[in-house]
């Protein structure tokens, strides 16, 4: 008789141990499912507001930098230096680059083998934003193949002396 009761009890537990463990698992089917629409929706807000940034950068740039340094990026020879291709434009030397559209440049530039001397206005109503907005587009535009800046970037590039 207690063998009986012993049998059953086992099987009640192997029962409720196989429901428990179906219930997890729907439970974390659930949930995965859940998290992979959450991620959709962060990586799509993430790519959306990217595209926004270079959408600010581009505004920016045609409204202050266009002039000089053509719709193309490729600049006038001789005068304004180009950005589409620029060593200097796709360098890893974020610092510089933030200088001088803060600060402006007065010097003759060499630049990939040439001279460039036309003054370069300066730009130091730009938030932090704004700077990083129009670098990472010119960084990404025309054949330029460089990484996005980030507003991180730009304060510690402005706090480099």
């Amino acid at each position: 008789m207690l063998e009986g009761q012993f049998l059953k009890l086992a099987t009640l537990n192997n029962n409720l141990i196989k429901m428990l463990n179906n219930t997890l698992f729907n439970f974390i089917i659930m949930m995965a499912k859940q998290l992979s629409v959450v991620c959709f929706f962060i990586l799509f807000f993430t790519i959306a507001a990217s595209a926004q940034d270079l959408v600010k950068g581009k505004k920016i740039f045609e409204t202050r930098c266009l002039v000089c340094h053509q719709a193309d990026g490729g600049g006038v020879p001789n005068m304004n230096a180009p950005l589409d291709g620029s060593s200097n434009v796709v360098g890893n030397n974020i610092a510089r680059l933030v200088k001088i559209i803060i600060g402006g440049y007065s010097e003759k530039v060499p630049l990939d083998g040439y001279y460039y001397n036309n003054v370069m206005t300066a730009n130091p109503d730009l938030k932090d934003a704004d700077i990083a907005n129009v670098l990472s587009y010119i960084r990404t535009s025309w054949s330029n193949k460089a990484t996005k800046i980030t507003v991180a970037q730009v304060q510690a590039a402005k706090r480099k002396k």
